[in-house]
Parts: structure tokens; sequence; C-alpha cells
């Protein structure tokens, strides 16, 4: 099946550029999308698809915008507020907070900026975490299954980086956005790592 761009779920509040947002509008590089205390919404870019939960606020690839053949997207998604759940077709993308970059080479990755650090999980892919303050290198994660998540703290902090519990994303969620895109991921594909008990604390 055909990939369709734009807005493939949303519920309650979600506005583009400070207008309400409907389904299958087509969200584009310097796009803004907000979503109030009730909304969430679904949008795929490209051959790239973001969840985006509550109270989030996120601006898409306007910085550094690229396209390739196969509709391929890179360049900056700054995440100011909330949570997101991505998954990414090979790029070169960073997602930026107020206290991570994240660079994505092709994975897939929650996203939280919670007050006074960002949580980051690297669902399967690799990935490049540095301080958005510094611009230093903290981690260099390859994995599987929710191998590495991490808290990433501002650049005063004692400790800038640490290890985080997997939560409040899940499998059944990234099966979904793949799918969007007519992918699976990588733990369901022939070989992947089996399914670890510890990632039971996966939170809907």
């Amino acid at each position: 099946m055909p990939v369709k761009p734009g807005v493939q779920a949303l519920s309650g509040d979600v506005r583009l550029n400070g207008k309400p947002a409907h389904m299958g509008q087509e969200v584009f590089p310097g796009d803004v999308c907000a979503t109030g205390n009730d909304g969430s919404c679904t949008i795929v870019i490209g051959e790239h698809v973001y969840l985006l939960r509550e109270d989030a606020v996120v601006e898409f690839y306007a910085e550094d915008f690229e396209e390739g053949v196969n509709g391929s997207i890179s360049g900056k998604i700054r995440l100011f507020a909330g949570a997101m759940l991505s998954v990414f077709a090979p790029t070169q993308t960073q997602i930026v907070t107020p206290m991570a970059t994240i660079g994505i080479r092709g994975t897939a990755c929650y996203v939280d900026v919670q007050r006074g650090r960002t949580y980051a999980c690297v669902c399967y892919g690799g990935a490049e975490l540095k301080s958005t303050q510094t611009g230093a290198l903290l981690e260099t994660v390859q994995t599987q299954h929710h191998d590495s998540p991490r808290y990433i703290y501002e650049a005063d902090a004692a400790r800038q980086i640490e290890h985080a519990p997997v939560v409040n994303h899940s499998d059944a969620e990234l099966r979904m956005l793949e799918a969007l895109v007519g992918r699976v991921p990588e733990f369901d594909q022939p070989g992947a790592k089996p399914y670890d008990e510890q990632y039971k604390t996966i939170q809907p």
C-alpha cells in the first residue's frame, strides 16, 4: 500500500501552526504541531512516523532539511515540551530538546521533555546522545529492544546522563507506527532478540 502522508490519527486539541489540525492534513518542514492536555496525534512525514502525546510542542525540520530519493527526510526536529514516539527510515535527523540532542540514523525513539531532564529511549537501532547545552557527546547507544533508556540532565548537574527504566511507550504502538509506512519493528523480524522479562515494565 502507498504511504499516506500527513495526520493519520488525532484526538482532543491538536493544532498545526496555531490552527486546528484535521485528518489527512500534510505536515511540511517548518510546521509546528501542538497538542493540548487532552490531545494526541499521529503524523507521517516522508517515511518517518511521529506519535505526539498530550501537552507536546514540536517543530518539524525547520533547519538542515533534506529529502532523499526515497522520501527519507533529514534535519532537526525541536521538541520543546511533552513526549513523542517516533520511527524512522534511514536518516540523518536530530531530535533536539532543551537538555538532549538525539542523533538518529534510522531507528525508533521515545523522547519526553521533563522538568530538569529529558528522557530518551532508543527502542531499537543506533543513536548518539549529546548535551544540547554543551554539544558534548554523552553516549552512543546501539539497541535491539529498549536496551538503553536514559535520563539526560542539564550541563551543570552532578551527572549529565544516567540509566532509566522503560516507561510510557509500548511495543504495540511501535508496531502500529511502523505499519503506517509498510514496515515491522526490528524486534519482530526473523532472528531478532527474544522478548526479555524486564520489558514488562513498559506502560501503554
